[in-house]
């Protein structure tokens, strides 16, 4: 059996609460671990990301190009070895889309024992809708609540054609999500296999 961490994601700056709480293997690579979480929150995944335990301590997508990237490669570490660095608190962050600049701010609420009768990643709850991808961070998604509320509506008809769709965020779609932690729990499931089967 393996580890598994139960982790609390909260989406920083937000007018009112975004929040999933989460289980994944504790020895999930990074790489495999922003996939999870942009399953998670909703995100599209069409933007750069980095995790960072500290000042000091960064994994993401690597630039060959740049001669000084202080960024380790997201593919080559995973979850546990960023637990290895957090501080007291017991927290580290997780930023989407550098433009946008969405902080993801993550808690390690426990670690133990994978359930066997469960899959993993696990959804274990999830608050509110994700804001949409590109609608400008914290700051345009507070304008972009305020343009779709009915008293804006009323008197404009200036909003943006791609935010026609109905859009509720206080509706978390937990259905979807638990689709998509299906399909990578087989994967990651196939992963562990075919480790398991090198080392014997």
């Amino acid at each position: 059996m393996y580890e598994i961490a139960r982790l609390r994601i909260g989406l920083a700056g937000m007018p009112r609460p975004v929040m999933r709480r989460i289980e994944v293997p504790l020895a999930i690579n990074l790489d495999d671990l922003h996939l999870v979480f942009q399953q998670a929150m909703g995100w599209e995944n069409r933007h750069p990301y980095e995790f960072r335990a500290s000042d000091a301590i960064a994994y993401g997508q690597v630039d060959p190009k740049r001669r000084f990237n202080r960024r380790r490669s997201a593919s080559e570490a995973t979850l546990g070895d960023i637990c290895r660095h957090l501080s007291r608190n017991l927290t580290f962050e997780y930023t989407y889309d550098f433009t946008d600049e969405w902080v993801h701010r993550v808690k390690l609420q426990g670690v133990g024992e994978a359930n066997p009768d469960r899959t993993y990643p696990h959804l274990v709850s999830a608050t509110r809708r994700c804001p949409p991808e590109d609608c400008g961070g914290p700051w345009g998604y507070g304008r972009f609540l305020e343009s779709i509320s009915p008293r804006y509506r009323a008197r404009h008809d200036d909003a943006p054609e791609e935010w026609e769709e109905d859009f509720d965020p206080d509706a978390a779609d937990e259905e979807l999500i638990r689709l998509h932690f299906q399909r990578t729990a087989e994967i990651l499931a196939a992963k562990r296999e075919r480790a398991n089967r090198k080392r014997r």
